[in-house]
């Protein structure tokens, strides 16, 4: 999953970036509100994290901007105890939720990983996918009675294939959400390792859930 911090205090958002890339995040940040509508209109993300109190642009303009584009990536306000009625302001231009300074990082954590996976169409922690769970608390996979230990990245892989299962994701896309915008979209890096993870996940199994579209990309799927 990939996130944009759009946050003017620098050491914060250093926190904030250091504690979600320990949780397998790609973290992006930008610390002016010109700057963070820019990369959020540019570039692909699984959720913002805005804080409403910025230089240049204020954070509900940013929101505004974004939704009056069509752009529904999920944002979650960061804002000052006192910010009541810019709170309020902000769910009516469609934040997905809030979080109130100071706040223990175990809760943006959850409500991070809340509104990615209510904006997949997801309500439950853990993905059930024919004999598959993956469960995006823990980072606990199991397939069958079978518990599967995966690398950061290929876990970074399966939970997006999964919080998008039955949809068709491209290379590209794929390329997009789990890396920086320096890696080489021309690299064979995805086709690597969706092959470690079928040999994790598929192998010894009748039914196969990675499935290779020609010409299209990914599907992972649990029916027939």
């Amino acid at each position: 999953m990939k996130i944009l911090i759009i946050e003017d205090e620098k050491r914060m958002a250093g926190i904030l970036k250091k504690g979600l890339e320990e949780q397998t995040f790609i973290v992006d940040v930008a610390h002016d509100g010109e700057e963070g509508l820019y990369m959020a209109e540019n570039y692909p993300y699984d959720a913002i994290l805005l804080d409403i109190m910025l230089p240049i642009m204020d954070g509900l303009t940013i929101l505004n901007e974004l939704r009056s584009k069509g752009r529904d990536v999920p944002v979650l306000l960061i804002t000052a105890r006192g910010e009541i009625e810019s709170r309020i302001k902000g769910l009516n231009f469609g934040a997905d939720d809030y979080i109130v300074k100071p706040f223990d990082f175990s809760e943006l954590l959850a409500r991070l990983r809340s509104v990615i996976r209510r904006s997949k169409g997801k309500t439950s922690p853990v993905i059930a996918i024919h004999n598959l769970t993956i469960d995006t608390n823990s980072h606990n996979v199991r397939r069958a009675e079978k518990e599967i230990t995966l690398s950061a990245t290929e876990y970074n892989l399966l939970e997006y294939l999964a919080l998008n299962s039955g949809r068709v994701i491209s290379r590209s896309e794929l390329t997009e959400h789990m890396y920086d915008t320096d890696i080489d979209r021309d690299s064979n890096v995805i086709d690597v390792y969706v092959n470690y993870l079928r040999n994790k996940l598929d192998k010894g199994f009748d039914r196969q859930l990675i499935h290779t579209v020609r010409g299209a990309g990914y599907l992972l799927k649990g029916e027939e």
